[in-house]
């Protein structure tokens, strides 16, 4: 009997899918200082616009861009985050959360102005759907950005390639630029309130033998047992625009499709 095999677009994020509450303990977390927000705001303003998260996770960002965007919608392909998103920003008339992937987004052709996506999906060579993607739903002269962690950046990079050995950051770094993204790196400072939501964070993030080591160096660069503990990490802000002339459809200029 011949079997039919689908291809599998949606690989399950080891994090969030799995391990929400710990997760949002590291959204929390990330970035006290705002830098990748001042980054992002350097290189595309949202303001008066309509803006596409993509791999929205349970909505963390959504509220954020909906402070100042005309409209806000969130992709994420899991069901269950999609639901804890909804419940997220349910007071956000300007926002809605809808189920998709990268590569087949709810939207209509130049529906909207900036597409936006932080550590999901958009992690070098094999994203090329995605990126297609990505310009099909952007209107002529939008702007796509990808946030994505520095496996260059001391500490955590350390730990990030000692759990990917075949992650080659120079090949990636090529990936990009070739396909016309800038690249503006970003050092940030992760703060967790205790160490105990410090390890909650790190367990999920690596595999054990690397989770141990990067609990061990986060608790030697803080010594103590009371307050805040720190951590340095580093993110690649990647920007491509689209170019004006570019248009997929004659459906330009339409609002997004809400299903």
């Amino acid at each position: 009997m011949k079997r039919f095999v689908r291809k599998v677009e949606v690989i399950p994020s080891p994090n969030i899918w799995y391990h929400a509450d710990a997760y949002e303990l590291e959204n929390h977390a990330q970035d006290v200082d705002g830098e990748i927000w001042r980054a992002l705001a350097e290189a595309v303003s949202w303001r008066g616009r309509s803006v596409l998260d993509i791999g929205c996770g349970d909505g963390f960002h959504l509220a954020r861009f909906a402070e100042t965007a005309a409209s806000v919608v969130g992709v994420e392909p899991h069901p269950p985050l999609v639901r804890r998103a909804e419940r997220r920003v349910a007071g956000c008339e300007n926002v809605v959360v809808r189920k998709g992937t990268a590569q087949r987004m709810p939207l209509r052709d130049a529906s909207v102005d900036v597409v936006h996506a932080r550590t999901a999906y958009f992690f070098g060579p094999g994203c090329e759907p995605g990126l297609s993607e990505a310009d099909r739903v952007l209107k002529p002269g939008g702007t796509l950005v990808i946030v994505d962690l520095d496996a260059r950046h001391s500490p955590y990079g350390d730990w990030m390639r000692a759990d990917l050995p075949h992650y080659d950051p120079d090949k990636v770094d090529e990936f990009f630029a070739a396909a016309g993204f800038s690249c503006r790196r970003v050092q940030t400072r992760w703060r967790f309130p205790d160490r105990a939501a410090m390890e909650a964070v790190l367990r999920i993030e690596f595999s054990p033998r690397v989770a141990e080591r990067a609990v061990e160096e986060t608790a030697r660069r803080n010594p103590g047992l009371l307050g805040p503990l720190e951590l340095p990490v580093g993110y690649r802000v990647l920007v491509r625009g689209k170019p004006t002339g570019l248009v997929h459809s004659s459906s330009a200029g339409a609002s997004p499709r809400m299903p």
